[in-house]
């Protein structure tokens, strides 16, 4: 099976394997005093310290959690008495929450800053808002920095969904202008079930969601996923130069674009005017359904996805799509999206059988 589902979740890098299983049988509670507990600590703080400063963040701020859905209810929950704002792309652990109002985004899925700027005028009540630097099913790269200046001008809190863009491309927390910020581990090669809430400001007031032992400077309750923490810490020091790796994967995927566009007529390609992930694309075929092409490449041994892997399972329309206008490819759309183990050696192969597969289930489908 070639993989090529990484926005949904990457294989497990042998750095993180090789970190975790070092520490998997040790007996590792950090709030022990004694020698064993005191090593456990200083793993964690060390992972901590190497995730602080590739987000360019106060390792203080940083509070692990058991994985993105936990950091981003935790950023919704933390400051009672803001009426929350989000984008209407976000993801479900964003928007399932108690959101007052959601900002629309354009035909591209970029958020709208006019309409933005309209809604913080129109209530100056104490706001927080939630837009994701990256989005998981079309690859789109947020306006965040200028969202989040004009979110302060308010005196709006700013909490940046990160867990798509960490890792495939530069993020610099101080730089975005972000207040909070949501990363997991296993988007990058690190294990499962391991994610982190970030604060610009460490020593901010929050209210728990986890409420118990004084574990995370008291703001997440619970003996540490301390072989998580670990896996997560080695997977950020083994992802070497982000930028260089983005301009490799940006060239793969542009081949898969570019056949699809020269032997696919009708083919849509979601996004691709603006500003994406270097790894991600989002197309659709004219009359065939997300199903259909994503089990025909299933069969043919090709892992892909249709849209976000918390729906794909469903047979619902893509809500990234709706909210961009798209009612009648919101269906039919299909996501790949490379990583760190993909090879030029994969996308050609992909790109044989994709091209193959797709011209006869669209054939199929105008004679049905």
């Amino acid at each position: 099976m070639i993989y090529l589902d990484y926005n949904a979740t990457a294989p497990l890098r042998d750095a993180a394997f090789a970190a975790m299983t070092e520490v998997l049988r040790a007996p590792s509670n950090p709030s022990s005093v004694h020698r064993d507990g005191r090593l456990a600590r200083r793993r964690v703080e060390d992972a901590r310290e190497t995730l602080a400063a590739a987000l360019n963040a106060p390792s203080a701020g940083v509070i692990f959690t058991s994985g993105g859905t936990e950091a981003n209810n935790l950023a919704l929950t933390a400051f009672p008495g803001r009426r929350i704002l989000a984008s209407a792309v976000e993801h479900p652990s964003i928007l399932k929450g108690k959101i007052d109002a959601v900002v629309p985004v354009d035909r591209h899925g970029v958020i709208d800053l006019v309409a933005l700027d309209e809604m913080l005028s129109a209530d100056k009540s104490p706001a927080l808002l939630a837009l994701m630097l990256a989005n998981n099913e079309t690859g789109v790269i947020e306006p965040v920095a200028e969202a989040a200046a004009l979110a302060h001008r308010y005196g709006a809190f700013v909490h940046v969904d990160a867990m798509q863009a960490f890792g495939k491309i530069p993020v610099d927390m101080a730089a975005l202008g972000a207040d909070s910020l949501s990363v997991a581990a296993h988007k990058i090669g690190g294990p499962q079930g391991i994610g982190a809430l970030v604060l610009a400001d460490s020593d901010a007031d929050l209210q728990p969601l986890l409420v118990g032992g004084g574990q995370e400077r008291r703001h997440r309750a619970g003996t540490e996923n301390v072989a998580g923490i670990v896996g997560f810490g080695a997977a950020v020091a083994d992802l070497g130069d982000v930028t260089a790796e983005g301009a490799r994967l940006a060239n793969l995927r542009d081949r898969i674009e570019k056949a699809a566009l020269d032997e696919l007529h009708g083919v849509t390609i979601f996004s691709r005017k603006v500003g994406r992930l270097p790894n991600t694309t989002c197309l659709a075929l004219p009359g065939v359904p997300s199903q259909t092409i994503l089990m025909a490449l299933d069969l043919a041994g090709f892992a892909i996805s249709a849209g976000s892997a918390c729906s794909s399972g469903k047979l619902s329309p893509s809500p990234v799509l709706a909210a961009m206008g798209e009612t009648t490819l919101a269906t039919a759309a299909i996501r790949i999206s490379l990583g760190w183990g993909t090879t030029e050696a994969d996308v050609e192969s992909f790109i044989g059988q994709f091209v193959t597969i797709a011209q006869r289930l669209i054939r199929e489908h105008k004679a049905a």
